[in-house]
C-alpha cells in the first residue's frame, strides 16, 4: 500500500508538472501568435512605406536628369556667349587698329590744310602784289581787266562767293570727321544688344530655376531625414531597452560644423547608471548600444542580409540571451551570418559552419543543418524506444 501510494503521489506530481507545462505552452503560443500579428502589421506598414519610397527616389531621378539636362544646356549657352565675346573682342581690336589708322589720315589732313593755309596767304599776298602791280603798270584794277572776261564773276558776287565758301569751310571743319558707317554700325550693335539681353533674361530664369529645384530638393532631403531620424531613433530606444532590460538611449544632432551639416551623438544610459556618451561606455555596453542602433536602422530599411562578427565576444551570458532573443524577432525579414564562439549563439542558427583541423596544418570545414539532424535523429530515437 505504501509503495502504491508513493506511485500515487509521484503521478499525481506528474500531473500537475504536465499541466504546469502544458499552460506555459498556451500562454507561449499566445504570445506566439500576438507577436506574429503585429509583425504582420509592421511588414504591410513598411512595404507600403517602402513603395512610397520607391516613387520618391524615381521622382528624384527624373528631376536630377532634368537638372542634368539643364546643366549641359545652360554650359553649351555658355560656350556659344564665350565664343561671341572671343569675336567682338577681335573686332573691338580691329576697330581700334582701324580708329588708329583713321586718326593717323586725320593728323595728315590736318597737316595739308595747314600747308593748304600757308600756300593760301601766300597767294593773297601774290594777288595784292599782282593788283598793286596791275595798277602800277595799266593803270587799271583786276576787276576792270576780268569783267572784260565773259565767263568771270564780278567783284561782289566773288567776294559773296568767297564768303560762303568760308563758312561752309567753317561748318565742315566744326563737325569734324564724319563716319559714313555710323548708322548701320549702330543698328547693328542695336539688334546685338537686344539678342544678348533675351539671352540674359533666359540665363537669369534658368538660374532662378535651377535654385529653386535646388532648394526643393534640399527642403525633401531634409524632411527625408528627419522622418528617419526620428524613426531610428523611436526604435533605437525601444531596442536599447530590450537589450539592457532598461534603460534609455536616444540620438542627438550635434552643433552644425562650418559647412552648415550638424553630425549625430549617440547618448546612453544603461540601467543603474547616469547618462553619458558612447565613448564613456565598457565594451560589452558599446557592442550592445551598437546592436540597439542596428536594429533600429534595420527597422526603418531592412536588409536581406546581415554579417555580425564576434559581436556578443564583450557580452555576459544575460547579454548573450536579449541578443539571441533579438535576433531571433528579426529573423523574420532579415537573414544574419553570425561568426561567433558563444554556445548560446550557435543554438540559435539554423545551420552552422565550423573551421577545424583533424590532421595538423590541414583545416577542414564542417556544416551541420539543424532541421536536418532533428529530422534524422527523430527516427533512430523512435527505434531505440521500441
Amino acid at each position: 500500500m505504501v509503495a502504491r501510494r508513493e506511485e500515487l503521489a509521484t503521478m499525481s506530481e506528474r500531473l500537475a508538472s504536465a499541466q504546469s507545462i502544458e499552460q506555459r505552452l498556451s500562454e507561449e503560443i499566445s504570445q506566439a501568435g500576438e507577436r506574429v500579428s503585429s509583425l504582420r502589421q509592421q511588414h504591410g506598414a513598411l512595404s507600403r512605406e517602402k513603395t512610397g519610397l520607391e516613387s520618391s527616389c524615381e521622382q528624384l531621378a527624373l528631376q536630377a536628369e532634368d537638372l542634368r539636362r539643364e546643366k549641359a544646356r545652360l554650359e553649351e549657352q555658355k560656350t556659344a556667349l564665350e565664343k561671341e565675346w572671343d569675336e567682338a573682342r577681335s573686332r573691338s581690336g580691329q576697330l581700334d587698329e582701324s580708329l588708329r589708322g583713321k586718326r593717323t589720315s586725320l593728323d595728315e589732313l590736318r597737316a595739308e590744310r595747314s600747308q593748304l593755309q600757308i600756300e593760301k596767304a601766300r597767294n593773297d599776298a601774290d594777288r595784292d602784289y599782282l593788283r598793286q602791280t596791275c595798277l602800277a603798270e595799266l593803270n587799271a584794277q583786276p576787276e576792270e581787266l576780268m569783267a572784260q572776261e565773259t565767263q568771270l564773276l564780278v567783284g561782289e558776287d566773288l567776294a559773296a562767293a568767297e564768303t560762303s565758301y568760308n563758312q561752309m569751310k567753317a561748318r565742315v571743319e566744326d563737325m569734324g570727321h564724319v563716319n559714313m558707317m555710323a548708322l548701320e554700325e549702330y543698328k547693328e550693335c542695336e539688334e546685338r544688344e537686344g539678342f544678348l539681353r533675351r539671352e540674359r533674361d533666359d540665363l537669369v530664369q534658368s538660374i532662378e530655376n535651377t535654385q529653386l529645384t535646388i532648394n526643393e530638393l534640399d527642403q525633401v532631403s531634409r524632411q527625408k531625414f528627419e522622418e528617419a531620424f526620428n524613426f531610428i531613433n523611436a526604435h533605437f530606444a525601444v531596442a536599447f531597452q530590450s537589450l539592457f532590460g532598461g534603460g534609455h538611449g536616444e540620438m542627438r544632432l550635434s552643433e552644425p560644423d562650418s559647412s552648415g551639416e550638424a553630425g549625430i551623438d549617440i547618448v546612453a544610459q544603461p540601467p543603474g547608471k547616469r547618462l553619458q556618451n558612447i565613448l564613456l561606455l565598457s565594451g560589452g555596453e558599446k557592442a550592445l548600444t551598437a546592436l540597439a542602433l542596428l536594429i533600429a536602422v534595420f527597422r526603418y530599411q531592412p536588409s536581406p542580409f546581415c554579417i555580425l562578427d564576434e559581436v556578443d565576444a564583450p557580452l555576459d551570458e544575460a547579454n548573450v540571451g536579449r541578443f539571441n532573443k533579438m535576433l531571433a524577432d528579426m529573423c523574420g525579414q532579415t537573414q544574419f551570418i553570425v561568426v561567433t564562439h558563444n554556445r548560446k549563439t550557435m543554438e540559435m542558427g539554423s545551420v552552422l559552419y565550423g573551421v577545424t583541423m583533424q590532421e595538423p596544418g590541414v583545416s577542414k570545414l564542417v556544416s551541420v543543418k539543424w532541421e536536418e539532424a532533428v529530422e534524422v535523429a527523430a527516427p533512430k530515437a523512435a527505434t531505440n524506444a521500441a
